[in-house]
């Protein structure tokens, strides 16, 4: 009976250790798949000004990132009329000073507004992808919402159209597994920042917030690489690096968290385009 025991402590504790590593675990890329974002700083919503005399997520801030070399990150969500549009924020208030969410308005209406008080305008997902013409590699975030299937659908006809560099990351672990279920060849990332920094209305709440932060339900996606808030992280989070996940870090200020990073997301200065070889 003891002897019983003894084993079925031994195979507890196995599957105890064994479940941080199931959850955790990255999928796989290959060479070819992280060779474009490799040791690259990537431009956050493009190259756009501190002062927003050139908006964030415009037109002019990633015209401005291509011709100085850096690969861009932008974000996408659905207008109304299912538009697939470059925009962060889930509401207007901020950049438009118009209030009400982007799903709320058609693109004809979200093109009439202004980004941060300038000319610029809201951008097409597919006229940034026109712009930038496979000259510099993409980080698309897709934000999450209630159309994530559309959005999700939408975007990757619009990559799978486009010949150039692009991967897709998400804060939802949904999305990214779905690219991972229908974009198999597709680079995909997972972000997470720590569990207080998610908003009081996320889905989940802080039973979510508390695995995202960990990147716990990295078993849902099994993301290629974790991009991940600049700061403390936590061990798990260390552990889907250790088991091969890329290291992309997000907001830099300076040039000095390039290192032990495999990719860096900048803003607000001008870094070297690429600070490391493969």
């Amino acid at each position: 009976m003891k002897q019983n025991n003894k084993l079925l402590l031994g195979c507890c504790a196995v599957a105890a250790a064994a479940l941080p590593v199931f959850l955790a675990a990255p999928g796989k890329a290959s060479a070819r798949q992280k060779a474009p974002f490799y040791g690259r700083n990537i431009a956050h919503r493009g190259l756009h000004a501190r002062d927003k005399s050139i908006p964030e997520n415009s037109m002019e801030a990633f015209s401005l990132a291509v011709e100085m070399g850096y690969g861009i990150e932008l974000d996408v969500q659905l207008s109304k009329d299912g538009a697939v549009v470059v925009f962060h924020d889930d509401t207007l208030d901020r950049v438009c000073g118009v209030h009400g969410r982007v799903e709320d308005y058609t693109f004809a209406e979200l093109r009439k507004m202004k980004l941060c008080g300038t000319e610029c305008r809201i951008p097409l997902f597919s006229d940034v992808l026109q712009l930038v013409n496979g000259r510099r590699p993409i980080i698309c975030e897709l934000k999450n919402g209630k159309r994530n299937r559309e959005l999700c659908r939408k975007t990757y006809d619009l990559i799978s159209a486009y010949r150039g560099e692009i991967c897709v990351e998400s804060f939802s672990p949904l999305i990214v597994g779905w690219f991972r279920i229908h974009a198999k060849d597709l680079l995909r990332g997972q972000l997470a920042m720590p569990a207080h920094e998610y908003p009081e209305d996320t889905p989940g709440g802080k039973v979510f917030a508390f695995l995202a932060s960990r990147t716990l339900l990295n078993f849902i996606s099994r993301p290629q690489f974790i991009a991940y808030q600049l700061g403390y992280q936590p061990p798990a989070v260390r552990l889907a690096q250790v088991l091969g996940a890329m290291k992309v870090a997000w907001t830099s200020h300076e040039p000095r968290n390039e290192k032990g990073k495999d990719c860096v997301i900048f803003e607000y200065y001008k870094p070297k385009q690429i600070f490391k070889e493969e």
